[in-house]
């Protein structure tokens, strides 16, 4: 108990102090987590409207895919993207294997499944509430999308805070494809892994308590959006 309480004030005080290593691995696990999840966005919100709202040959099995991936184990992504990226993969090429890049094309392949999936049951609801409305002035499928966006504008709040924490808190892909190389592709949860079993418990808690407060911060603005929304509707 006398070790916890040691190692908690240390990390406190690293956080409170700023300590640069700390600093360090904190803005990069934000800057590939965000960068994986703005990619996620991307590709994923087109991919849940089309989905949600047109029927097509394989519909059915796109829908389950998207389903099935939201549990694919990360180390078989991590495994996966590592032979691509290897040099005698098809993509060795570009030497982005132990980088952050290749971190952020592993945390795209997770979150991508949980951006397409909760954001197609989100489009599939916003258009059975809005959809006649929207037909009989005219809009298409296509031309509703803007106003769907907006209407349903907190619970994708909602899907792309999901997806950052999911990013945020990996660690298993982004080990096999980033390495854990220090000062640059050492992010939170994989300096967390490496120095409690160094035995530095107090940067591996810091870390811990910074991943936590994230957290909170993540959630409390995802309320203040739903209180913000709710005032104006009314």
């Amino acid at each position: 108990m006398q070790q916890f309480s040691e190692a908690f004030v240390s990390a406190l005080n690293m956080i409170i102090g700023g300590d640069p290593g700390l600093g360090e691995v904190v803005l990069l696990s934000l800057e590939v987590s965000g960068s994986a999840v703005a990619l996620a966005l991307l590709f994923g919100l087109p991919l849940g409207a089309a989905l949600a709202l047109y029927r097509f040959p394989g519909r059915g099995f796109a829908i389950i895919s998207v389903n099935a991936l939201m549990g694919l184990p990360p180390v078989v992504i991590g495994l996966v993207v590592y032979l691509l990226l290897s040099r005698a993969g098809p993509f060795g090429v570009f030497g982005l294997l132990y980088s952050p890049g290749a971190m952020i094309i592993a945390q795209f392949l997770l979150v991508l499944p949980i951006i397409a999936a909760l954001s197609r049951q989100h489009f599939v609801d916003l258009w059975e509430e809005y959809g006649d409305q929207l037909r009989s002035l005219g809009s298409s499928r296509i031309r509703a999308l803007p106003t769907l966006l907006w209407e349903g504008r907190v619970n994708l709040l909602t899907v792309s805070l999901a997806g950052f924490g999911r990013a945020i808190a990996e660690v298993g892909a982004v080990m096999i494809v980033g390495g854990n190389i220090d000062h640059y592709t050492r992010i939170m949860t994989t300096a967390i892994t490496l120095e409690t079993s160094k035995g530095n418990l107090s940067l591996a808690l810091g870390l811990g308590i910074v991943l936590i407060l994230l957290s909170f911060a993540i959630n409390a603005a995802l309320s203040i959006a739903r209180v913000a929304t709710i005032r104006q509707g009314s």
